[in-house]
């Protein structure tokens, strides 16, 4: 496996984790559902530094980053 392959499977990775997270989330299972988004974007942050593309990093950086803090902050509270 190539660093392409590994980039292809990370970005379909991503994506169905997104879409998973997004039917957990209107659900209304918490935490999983916070916790599906913290992996898809995990997941981009990888896709977007491998792509070189400034503006997915930032986006995807920002919005883990947020996810992480809201569940460190309903876990600790």
């Amino acid at each position: 496996m190539n660093k392409n392959d590994s980039v292809w499977y990370g970005k379909w990775a991503a994506t169905v984790t997104l879409i998973l997270a997004t039917a957990v989330n209107s659900l209304g299972y918490y935490p999983l559902g916070p916790i599906l988004y913290l992996i898809s974007g995990v997941l981009w942050i990888y896709v977007s530094v491998a792509w070189r593309e400034p503006s997915l990093i930032v986006t995807n950086v920002v919005i883990t980053t947020v996810g992480a803090v809201g569940l460190l902050y309903n876990f600790l509270t």
